[in-house]
């Protein structure tokens, strides 16, 4: 007897302490939690991902795809559970990790430090950068039971995209000034038909055009991909000679260019201001006889007579400032 009741109170001091203490447990500040009961989590009614602004870059065939239920999100705090619930944790810290880095193969892409992409033209090249993720709070879903491994989604869904825009670059079309101060139009601008030259010349449009295209990274793998940073694009050593005599003949040429548009430039400027000059002596000639023919259009108005008497005044006046006049006598 005395041998089952302590047996009896060591099962209950053990069920106590494994399910009973053992159920308290506590949130970080950068850290979210799911609960899942018997491995479901817990949903806000029928909610999903696609009622929320992250599902908004999705397509329409995105967003079949990548609908994810709204779960309840545990905020950091002390808490507790039930024996047959379990706590999943997320890290919401914000983390910075080099673009070559592949999270299946870190020995790849030379263990993580240059990403290697091909150009229109065919060349080989090597991306030096690093981006900056976090988890999202608003689809914990996708991140903690959509995939198996987030981050190499997330890595892999970059370096395609990437690719797939180093593959197809062309450096955006540029204003000109025409002759006549107005803007026009040219085609893309390119160094040569080398095109590693336009993306380093685009680097700020490239990592822009990286930004736009991962806005649905949250949706589809619950991160967030908060800034992406492409700080350096080497070509492949043996053509990296051919390349800077190119760059160096391309810099002559431009240079040459650029001093013959400044001397049109200046001349164009030069030329519009002695218009400007003559311009403005006509116009100082034409304004006294505009006003004298307002001025004769006004005595005209005011009598027949006015007027022959204006014009005779004047002609006195002429004759006194004169030392000979010459005088037509009627035959």
């Amino acid at each position: 007897m005395g041998i089952a009741f302590a047996a009896g109170c060591g099962f209950i001091a053990w069920f106590f302490v494994r399910f009973g203490l053992a159920g308290f447990y506590i949130i970080d500040q950068n850290e979210r939690a799911v609960l899942t009961s018997f491995g479901r989590a817990e949903r806000l009614e029928d909610a999903t991902t696609l009622d929320l602004p992250i599902s908004d870059a999705l397509d329409n065939d995105e967003k079949e795809r990548y609908s994810c239920p709204q779960v309840r999100v545990i905020q950091p705090g002390f808490y507790w559970k039930f024996p047959w619930q379990q706590v999943h944790r997320a890290s919401i810290a914000t983390t910075t990790m080099n673009m070559a880095y592949d999270p299946v193969s870190p020995e790849a892409n030379d263990h993580g430090t240059v990403l290697e992409a091909v150009t229109k033209d065919q060349l080989n090249i090597g991306l030096d950068g690093q981006i900056r993720f976090r988890v999202s709070e608003l689809n914990l879903y996708a991140y903690l039971f959509g995939v198996k491994h987030p981050l190499a989604h997330v890595m892999g869904y970059f370096v395609s995209v990437l690719r797939e825009r180093i593959a197809n670059f062309e450096s955006p079309q540029t204003g000109a000034i025409s002759v006549d101060g107005t803007s026009a139009v040219t085609g893309p601008v390119t160094d040569f038909g080398v095109s590693i030259n336009d993306l380093r010349k685009n680097l700020r449009d490239l990592n822009e055009h990286m930004d736009r295209e991962c806005q649905s990274s949250a949706a589809r793998y619950g991160m967030v991909l908060d800034a992406s940073l492409i700080t350096g694009i080497d070509p492949p050593p043996e053509v990296e000679s051919a390349l800077a005599a190119i760059n160096t003949a391309h810099n002559q040429v431009s240079s040459d260019i650029s001093l013959a548009q400044a001397s049109a430039d200046q001349r164009i400027v030069q030329s519009r201001r002695a218009v400007e000059i003559e311009t403005l002596k006509a116009q100082a000639e034409i304004e006294p006889l505009e006003r004298m023919a307002t001025q004769l259009a006004e005595l005209k108005a005011r009598g027949p007579g006015v007027l022959p008497a204006y014009v005779r005044n004047v002609r006195m006046s002429l004759f006194e400032r004169s030392e000979q006049a010459i005088i037509e006598v009627p035959a």
